[in-house]
């Protein structure tokens, strides 16, 4: 019989593969990964200014808003867009736009995670397991319920650090 553990989405109980890291979380969520807030930048900035950005932080990813309604467009992803500019795929002078991967938002699921997720399933998000299209995530957007604020981003590198400073 496999082992496996019982994790939560949306009140009902699920069942996912248990990894070497479950005993470690111990009822852990998002939350005690104290992530940091969330950098976004708007379509139209320029992607110099998201390079800057990125780099005085040491971020990986910054959250693209909408400069009207503030809602989550999309992202930059920093290794990505180091790629394009070497490529001239796109310039330091365009519009973060031209970089951005775009979340689509019709028919195709969100997978929605807010500082109570529990760390098993923010880990099966990483893994695919629990993201909506099944393919591995690098990082996942912290957001409120409602999804109407960005709170911050977590990494798989966020989960290892974690594991790393909790006693055993």
């Amino acid at each position: 019989m496999a082992d496996t553990t019982t994790a939560l989405t949306n009140g009902m109980p699920t069942a996912a593969a248990k990894s070497p890291w479950a005993d470690k979380y111990r009822g852990a969520t998002v939350e005690d990964l104290d992530p940091p807030p969330a950098l976004s930048c708007k379509p139209t900035d320029p992607i110099s200014h998201a390079l800057i950005c990125a780099f005085e932080r040491d971020y990986t990813h910054l959250t693209v808003v909408s400069a009207e309604t503030r809602a989550l467009l999309g992202y930059v992803s920093m290794p990505r867009l180091r790629e394009l500019l070497a490529e001239g795929g796109v310039r330091e002078t365009d519009g973060v736009e031209a970089a951005m991967l775009k979340f689509r938002r019709r028919g195709r699921a969100y997978k929605v995670i807010t500082m109570d997720t529990p760390l098993e399933e923010l880990e099966a998000f990483f893994d695919g397991s629990a993201a909506p299209d099944g393919k591995p995530q690098d990082f996942a957007v912290v957001t409120d319920v409602s999804r109407r604020f960005v709170l911050g981003v977590a990494t798989r590198a966020d989960l290892e650090e974690f594991v790393k400073r909790r006693p055993a």
